[in-house]
C-alpha cells in the first residue's frame, strides 16, 4: 500500500517526467496513442470505438472491486504517462481521489459516467448527495458514457498524429440490441418473482430499467461489511416472499450470501445460488463475458433462467460459455 506522502511524491516525479518529454515517438509515428482506463468496462468501450487505432489498458481487471482498489506505483506511472486517462467517476473509484486531483494538474482525466444527467442517477440512500455509480447495468445509460468516451477520443490532439475516428454508430446499435434482449428475457419472469437479491446493491439501474425489485445485502459500496441486522433482514425477505434464488457476484465475497442461505434453511426455506453475476468487474479477458455486451448478456440470461423466465442457455447471440 502506498502512503499519501509517497503517492504525492511519485505523482510529482511522474508528472514532471511526462511534462518534459517531447513525445518523440509521436513525431515519428512510431506508436499508437495510449489510453489508460480505471475499469475494464471503459477499456472495452474504447476498443469498440477505436479498435486498433489506440493502445488501451485497464488498471482493474477480472474479479477486482473498484470500490476498494488502491492505485499501485505502477498504476500511477501509467496514468501520468498516458495520452488519455478515462475514469468512471461518480465516486466509484473511492481510493483514487488524491490521484485524480494530482493528475488534473497535468492532464485532467475524463470522468465518463459524469456525462449522465444528475436527474437520471439513483441516489445512495445511506450517504447524502452521493449517487449510485453502477450505471453500466442499464445499457441505455451506458450509451451516454460511450458517447462521452467517443467525443474525447475524437478530440484527442497529439503532435504528429492523425486524429482518431471513433466508430460510434455500430456500437450504439449493439447496445440497443442488448437492451432489447434484456427487456425481453427479464420481462418473461413472473411479476411476483422479479426480486433480485445479491451480495451488494449494484443492480439498481438494471432494476429500474426492467421493473425489478432489488435487494443488496450490503449497500452501494463494498467498503463496509454487512452487519447481522442486514443479513437477518435479507433472510426475512427471501422467506416471506418465498424467493427461489439469490445471486453471488464475481468481485464480492460470497460470505454474506452463504449466511443468508443458511439463515433461510434454519427457517425451513430452501434458497439456492441462482448463479454468479458480474457486478463491478467483467469476466476473464479474451472471453465473451470479458466484454461489456457479454457481461450484461450473461447477467440478464442468468437472472431470467434462475427466476423462472425464458432465456436461451447460451444467451443473446449463443456465445455464453457457462
Amino acid at each position: 500500500m502506498i502512503s499519501d506522502v509517497s503517492r504525492r511524491t511519485l505523482l510529482a516525479l511522474a508528472a514532471a517526467t511526462a511534462a518534459t518529454a517531447p513525445w518523440p515517438a509521436l513525431a515519428q509515428g512510431a506508436r499508437k496513442p495510449s489510453v489508460v482506463t480505471t475499469t475494464a468496462m471503459l477499456a472495452d468501450a474504447v476498443r469498440m470505438l477505436a479498435g486498433e487505432q489506440v493502445a488501451v489498458e485497464a488498471l482493474m481487471g477480472e474479479g477486482v472491486d473498484p470500490h476498494l482498489y488502491r492505485p499501485t506505483r505502477a498504476d500511477i506511472v501509467k496514468l501520468t504517462q498516458a495520452d488519455l486517462v478515462i475514469a468512471h467517476g461518480l465516486g466509484l473509484e473511492a481510493q483514487f481521489r488524491e490521484t485524480f486531483q494530482q493528475l488534473a494538474r497535468q492532464r485532467a482525466p475524463l470522468l465518463a459516467a459524469e456525462a449522465i444527467g444528475r436527474d437520471q442517477l439513483l441516489k445512495d440512500e445511506e450517504v447524502a448527495d452521493k449517487p449510485d455509480p453502477h450505471v453500466w447495468m442499464d445499457p441505455a445509460l451506458w450509451t451516454v458514457v460511450v458517447r462521452a468516451v467517443a467525443e474525447r477520443l475524437a478530440g484527442l490532439d497529439l503532435p504528429g498524429r492523425t486524429k482518431l475516428t471513433p466508430d460510434l454508430a455500430p456500437v450504439l446499435t449493439r447496445l440497443e440490441a442488448l437492451g432489447a434482449y434484456a427487456g425481453q428475457v427479464l420481462g418473461s419472469i413472473a411479476p411476483e418473482r422479479r426480486v433480485l437479491v445479491t451480495a451488494h446493491d449494484a443492480f439498481g439501474y438494471l432494476a429500474r430499467a426492467y421493473r425489478f425489485e432489488v435487494h443488496g445485502i450490503q449497500g452501494l459500496s463494498t467498503e463496509s461489511e454487512a452487519g447481522l441486522r442486514a443479513i437477518e433482514a435479507t433472510v426475512d425477505l427471501v422467506v416471506q416472499r418465498r424467493l427461489p434464488a439469490i445471486f453471488v457476484e464475481s468481485s464480492v465475497s460470497d460470505r454474506n450470501v452463504r449466511a443468508v442461505i443458511e439463515g433461510a434453511a434454519r427457517r425451513g426455506h430452501t434458497l439456492v445460488v441462482g448463479g454468479e453475476l458480474f457486478s463491478d468487474a467483467m469476466g476473464k479477458p479474451g472471453t465473451y463475458e470479458g466484454t461489456y455486451v457479454g457481461m450484461i448478456d450473461h447477467n440478464v440470461t442468468t437472472i431470467a433462467r434462475a427466476l423462472g423466465g425464458a432465456a436461451p442457455e447460451k444467451g443473446m447471440s449463443g456465445r455464453l460459455t457457462g
